[in-house]
């Protein structure tokens, strides 16, 4: 099979297989996104988008819109691999995802979530999973969920050099231990919010994301923060917001969470492309003349 992504040259030639590769992605202008840069940003008062990314073509194309973070998260194990929840997926799995992101993009800060059981058990062991991370992935940070209990992790790994997302709130990795998903940090629960996230920016966290908590809570944590907070189902006051791209575009159908705002319908769009190419296909009509050699 041949891509038709790169047009034809010369008579005789043909496309490029498969699309043109990584190693050429198209020129964008800017320096590469350091962790400091998003600390800038918030001293600045100036919010940031972050978006999910897992393979070269959407990592590309949201580095050239300018989305300055991309997490390759562990939601690739439901929007990617087909499993039930973020729960099943591998440090194995992972590791490709995160290096076909670092390698197509020019100028986005690439994070690459740890996954359940990567790193719970020591901070020894939550180091060594980042640092697979940084050298098979070549990521740029990582992140992991957790409040005090894993600011020794934290540490661990800002004191070997690598950057960490922190990732408070709601924590899908532990949605069994919190019985569903649930918004968390309601009433007094919004003082351990706060201290969970003072706890991950002493331990060395360069930024936090606040996922299903009040407004109120997100507003009070992002004031009394230095570094930089990333909501998703946060409300408004948070310094960036996050969404997984298959729901922010469409992609995924189905009901989708309160916090989410759909801004195409891929979905529908990929079904009528798919649709008319088995009706031209089954009609004769495609391959037309101008797609044939002679």
């Amino acid at each position: 099979m041949t891509s038709a992504a790169t047009p034809a040259g010369q008579p005789g030639e043909v496309a490029a297989p498969y699309g043109t590769g990584a190693g050429n992605p198209p020129a964008r202008p800017g320096k590469r996104v350091r962790i400091h840069h998003l600390r800038e940003l918030k001293e600045r008062g100036e919010a940031w988008p972050m978006l999910t990314a897992y393979d070269m073509y959407t990592a590309q194309l949201f580095d050239e819109a300018g989305i300055p973070v991309l997490l390759v998260g562990d939601s690739a194990s439901n929007n990617v691999y087909g499993y039930e929840s973020s729960l099943p997926v591998t440090v194995e799995e992972m590791v490709p995802l995160v290096r076909a992101v670092t390698r197509s993009v020019q100028r986005a800060l690439v994070v690459a979530d740890l996954p359940f059981g990567s790193y719970q058990l020591s901070p020894e062991q939550a180091l060594a999973t980042a640092v697979r991370m940084m050298k098979e992935g070549r990521a740029h940070a990582v992140k992991l969920e957790g409040g005090r209990a894993f600011a020794p992790h934290v540490k661990a790994i800002t004191q070997a050099g690598v950057p960490v997302m922190g990732h408070i709130g709601f924590t899908p990795q532990s949605e069994h231990n919190l019985g569903g998903y649930r918004v968390q940090g309601r009433g007094d629960a919004g003082a351990e919010l706060l201290e969970d996230a003072l706890a991950l920016e002493e331990a060395g966290a360069f930024s936090v994301v606040m996922e299903m908590v009040p407004a109120e809570a997100a507003k009070r944590v992002t004031h009394e923060l230095r570094i930089p907070t990333i909501g998703i189902g946060a409300g408004p006051d948070c310094d960036a917001q996050v969404l997984v791209w298959q729901d922010m575009l469409g992609l995924r159908r189905g009901k989708a969470p309160r916090f989410v705002k759909r801004y195409a319908d891929l979905a529908g769009v990929m079904t009528g492309a798919v649709e008319q190419f088995a009706a031209e296909v089954r009609g004769r009509q495609f391959p037309a003349p101008e797609h044939v050699f002679h």
